[in-house]
């Protein structure tokens, strides 16, 4: 059987499949203390390429710019910022893109290297932000994609903090989700998808987004991700 061929069901498992292998990556890199000042963004992401290699056999990776550390994590993935060394009392976070076996993941986690409370409070309310967005998708089986952006600016609003993605999600199924055809705003969390998100892609199959939760503090000095499948 082609993944062209797979159910939807078929095609859920596989991905939440490869999700699991992401966060287990994910855990792994905290395990070795990847993470820590002193080193830059870019030694950390050679570190995190080699042992998603060497220990999950993995050789793609669906996107760049994986480690982002004090005003990088500002950043949005459009963009590429200078590399920066993580400093004694920053905020760090990781986007992960790892490819298992032709399907893709795409998880994000945050870290405080330091005490810093009200950066240890943004990276609380990230999981947080997370479920009530998951939950209002959940909860309103037609909405569109620019309804669900407009909810996570506001909800981030509400909790003290400012929505920092021009885009809250994305699809993501088989490598590369990148080549389906059609708009690619139909296929984003964001203000121009006007479409409701439970559509089906151009292929007729069932689409399944990722949930981005990009928070910054309201003085732009630093910010925090998180994400998971969404559905």
């Amino acid at each position: 059987m082609t993944h062209a061929t797979l159910s939807s069901a078929a095609r859920h498992a596989e991905l939440h499949a490869a999700q699991d292998l992401a966060l287990v990556l994910l855990d792994r890199i905290e395990a070795l203390g990847l993470i820590r000042a002193g080193r830059t963004e870019r030694e950390v992401e050679q570190d995190i390429y080699a042992l998603a290699r060497d220990e999950f056999g993995v050789e793609k990776h669906w996107h760049k710019r994986i480690v982002h550390a004090g005003v990088n994590g500002l950043a949005t993935a459009r963009e590429n910022p200078p590399v920066l060394t993580i400093a004694d009392d920053d905020l760090v976070f990781l986007d992960l893109g790892p490819v298992f076996d032709d399907w893709e993941a795409d998880v994000g986690r945050s870290y405080v290297v330091g005490s810093d409370p009200d950066k240890a409070r943004l990276v609380a309310d990230l999981p947080v932000q997370f479920d009530k967005v998951k939950a209002h998708f959940d909860a309103n089986h037609d909405i569109t994609g620019a309804e669900l952006y407009a909810f996570a600016c506001d909800s981030a609003a509400a909790a003290g903090w400012r929505f920092g993605g021009v885009i809250a999600g994305h699809v993501v199924g088989e490598f590369p989700h990148a080549h389906l055809p059609g708009d690619k705003d139909f296929y984003r969390i964001n203000p121009e998808n006007t479409t409701r998100l439970r559509d089906p892609d151009p292929n007729g199959n069932e689409r399944f987004w990722i949930l981005e939760i990009h928070l910054v503090d309201p003085a732009g000095r630093y910010g925090g991700f998180y994400e998971r499948l969404m559905s």
